[in-house]
């Protein structure tokens, strides 16, 4: 297994050739969405990181949080650290609604707690769960809105599988030993500093289909990777929870 020594290297190369990519970093207001990278075509390679547009529900958007300054981070690291083969404008975005995201085994969602699907939505989260997919939730709960964010959730899933339950991940799941072996997951939300939970979703087997990263933002991590704003071994943390999630996908 890969260790922490190894990942902060990589961190270390990684962040001293980032003023390369300076010209694509997002740092407007909220709000503001850059259309050219909404619009990327993926080169043909074998993982594209999928990100979900979805009908939003009290606010407009959260969907687009941390994009896509986080998608380009984390599959930069993943094409120097792995044998998946990736690169850095391997990212999408889709319709919840389109038939296309069936065509991609990753998906991410970015604050699940402003989010109302539409039919068609819901049909297609269930679809996509059914054919094997496997979707990252991040960037909820662990602020001031918390409990309306995850009762908005938790009763999108219910219309999803009204049948199946979010359950608590101890440090022992697979998906936190598959690529990097972490032995104990200690993550806090980066601005609040509350404590991290990882939930889980089952698909019909009773495997993992889902990891849902509650008090958490993930993205946020890798969005500023390059950026002194969050401490250096929580966000390295982050890299190796996103690797391993990815390989996860990829593997199962």
């Amino acid at each position: 297994m890969r260790n922490l020594i190894t990942l902060l290297l990589t961190v270390g190369l990684f962040l001293a050739g980032t003023t390369l990519f300076g010209q694509f970093r997002n740092r407007g207001p909220r709000g503001f969405i850059d259309t050219g990278a909404i619009n990327n075509e993926p080169p043909p390679t074998e993982f594209v990181m999928v990100r979900w547009h979805y009908t939003p529900g009290y606010r407009g958007d959260g969907w687009s949080h941390d994009f896509p300054t986080a998608e380009q981070h984390i599959l930069q690291v993943t094409t120097e650290t792995s044998l998946i083969d990736t690169q850095r404008l391997s990212y999408k975005v889709l319709e919840l609604a389109s038939p296309e995201i069936f065509e991609y085994p990753f998906a991410y969602i970015s604050e699940p707690g402003e989010m109302w699907l539409n039919d068609q939505e819901v049909e297609n989260f269930r679809e996509y769960i059914n054919r094997g997919g496997f979707v990252m939730v991040d960037d909820f709960g662990g602020q001031n809105n918390e409990a309306q964010e995850y009762e908005t959730f938790r009763a999108n899933l219910e219309r999803v599988f009204p049948d199946r339950e979010m359950f608590q991940l101890t440090d022992d799941h697979p998906i936190f030993h598959n690529f990097y072996d972490i032995e104990s997951v200690n993550t806090v939300h980066p601005m609040t500093g509350v404590k991290s939970v990882f939930l889980g979703f089952p698909d019909e087997v009773g495997g993992l289909a889902m990891i849902i990263c509650f008090r958490n933002d993930v993205g946020d991590f890798w969005e500023f990777i390059d950026n002194p704003r969050y401490p250096v071994l929580p966000s390295a943390e982050s890299l190796k929870l996103g690797l391993n999630f990815l390989h996860y996908a990829m593997t199962h």
